[in-house]
């Protein structure tokens, strides 16, 4: 048997760890032939394969990034794209393809498999926001990574009585900038899934100075819906759009810092912290979670679960159908952000 495996979307946090596993489990346990498949569903539309070994796998674990590259690429923005597909896979004998990635990456492996073909996936994205599992791998190191810089903020903030306003990532889910927020000892996180206004952002940083602090860390996601006092958005992003319809984001977290210091007359300053958090060597826990999840897509493989996901349910590793996992959004709730304001300023 030969399995092709491909990385999809953006890069992330111990994307070579499933790699890694996906190689030894399938060569070591199974006897069978891995093919790489170069970035993402691009590899596929145009033949983009290379075989994997054991070598090819070794020392890997704590790198970031893919071996493999990854892109945006949807292949259903070609009308040929199921058929130039087909023709690969035949032309390379995979007889399954394991496809490592986020909502975009795991809804076309989810049409893929309606239409026939032997997909199983695997769920990547630091946003933390695929349904079905409890985390993704990616998330904890992008969170790591969040909540450091919020500390090293803190003592800039408090030297020079500034009010920071710190952007992480989170197009519609605001995993990264609640936990990173709460560990961080934010004193606002703005999430997508909770509008919030000037006025109300302003009141904190006016109640924090007339309780003799002088600085206020404010956690925001890229993606937080904030609105000034006619009603209108902050934040404008531009036109431009990747393969799967997506607005690029970033830049709220100036017109957050601008508009706080020409209202209250306090210094404003912002961070935005975009790649940094998808770059770098993955931690303990999304390596283990990444180990975890190739050995189990394998295994998925194995017993002809196709047109599944692998993920994490408590502690145990379990599958789900993947139109269960792309139907909706896994977003934060109410109580969990009730939770955070209790810490709010």
């Amino acid at each position: 048997m030969r399995v092709g495996v491909l990385t999809g979307g953006g890069d992330c946090p111990g994307l070579n760890a499933v790699i890694r596993a996906v190689v030894k489990r399938a060569v070591k346990t199974h006897g069978w032939e891995v093919a790489g498949i170069r970035h993402g569903w691009r590899g596929l539309l145009v033949g983009e394969i290379e075989r994997l070994d054991l070598d090819d796998v070794s020392g890997i674990l704590p790198r970031g990034g893919t071996i493999l590259g990854t892109s945006r690429t949807n292949p259903y923005k070609d009308e040929q794209g199921e058929a130039k597909i087909r023709a690969t896979i035949e032309k390379h004998g995979l007889d399954a393809v394991i496809a490592i990635g986020g909502e975009d990456t795991l809804g076309a492996a989810n049409k893929l498999a309606k239409a026939g073909f032997k997909v199983v996936g695997v769920p990547k994205t630091i946003d933390n926001d695929v349904s079905g599992t409890d985390y993704t791998f990616g998330f904890d190191t992008a969170l790591t990574v969040a909540t450091e810089a919020i500390d090293r903020l803190h003592t800039t903030a408090e030297s020079h009585d500034r009010v920071m306003v710190v952007e992480v990532m989170g197009r519609h889910a605001g995993w990264i900038a609640l936990q990173s927020g709460i560990a961080g000892g934010a004193d606002l996180i703005l999430l997508p899934e909770f509008p919030s206004t000037l006025r109300e952002i302003c009141d904190v940083v006016r109640r924090r100075q007339s309780q003799g602090k002088s600085f206020s860390i404010i956690v925001v996601a890229e993606g937080a819906q904030v609105s000034d006092t006619d009603g209108n958005s902050l934040f404008v992003p531009g036109e431009k759009r990747d393969a799967f319809g997506h607005v690029r984001l970033g830049g709220i977290a100036p017109s957050i810092a601008e508009r706080i210091e020409s209202e209250t007359g306090f210094e404003a300053r912002y961070t935005v912290l975009g790649h940094v958090q998808r770059g770098g060597s993955p931690t303990a826990f999304d390596r283990v979670l990444g180990s975890r999840f190739g050995v189990a897509a394998v295994d998925l493989v194995s017993r002809g679960g196709f047109g599944r996901m692998v993920a994490i349910q408590g502690t145990e590793i379990v599958d789900l159908p993947l139109a269960e996992a792309v139907g909706s959004m896994k977003l934060v709730g109410p109580e969990l952000y009730e939770t955070a304001r209790v810490f709010f300023s």
